[in-house]
């Protein structure tokens, strides 16, 4: 296979397409879209988020060390773009966009209720990188969209509709698993079976 070499970069893609919500100590709140984030840790939870520092949100989240992940569904898209591409500086990204806001369950930042599946995080660490500082925060409480489970009490995250950002532009995830954790040293079920 012949490729193609460039100087180091940030190539990783695709990558979730995001919206985090965060409030200053005086109540005020904004919105904006994220494509660098990542899981870190299971016990206790954790996530991280670069963000660069002339961003209102990273004002807002740098004062109150909370704020809330929320995963859009691809008719938000519009929303995620536009959240991405002004400043809360210069427009009321919620009004303008018309963003249900509803009360988080841990922590005094709303999340936004059109999105299926909220994040709620508070700051342990702020990490300065270069252009980005990375927030390593952890996890305090998930929402879920009640349709989005299943009778066995499974999350069926492909019916999210959820989105990604890939070099540029907006992707549906496909509702069609590749396979599943482990499916790939799982021993195959006999065609006969021990008959009693």
């Amino acid at each position: 296979m012949s490729k193609m070499h460039f100087k180091g970069s940030s190539m990783l893609n695709p990558v979730p397409a995001v919206l985090i919500t965060s409030m200053d100590k005086g109540g005020n709140k904004n919105v904006f879209t994220v494509g660098w984030i990542g899981s870190a840790c299971t016990h206790p939870p954790m996530l991280t988020v670069a963000i660069r520092p002339e961003r209102l949100s990273y004002k807002y989240i740098k004062e109150s060390y909370e704020f809330v992940i929320n995963m859009p569904s691809s008719k938000m898209t519009k929303i995620v773009d536009f959240c991405g591409v002004t400043s809360g500086r210069n427009i009321n990204k919620i009004d303008k966009c018309n963003i249900k806001l509803e009360d988080s369950t841990k922590i005094k930042t709303p999340s936004i209720e059109e999105c299926p599946i909220n994040i709620e995080c508070r700051v342990k660490r702020i990490i300065p990188l270069g252009s980005h500082e990375l927030f390593l925060a952890e996890v305090l409480a998930v929402s879920v969209d009640e349709n989005l489970i299943d009778e066995n009490g499974k999350i069926r995250m492909e019916e999210a509709e959820l989105i990604c950002y890939s070099h540029g532009e907006y992707f549906n995830l496909p509702k069609r698993s590749l396979g599943k954790f482990g499916y790939s040293i799982q021993k195959k079920k006999s065609k006969y079976r021990n008959k009693k």
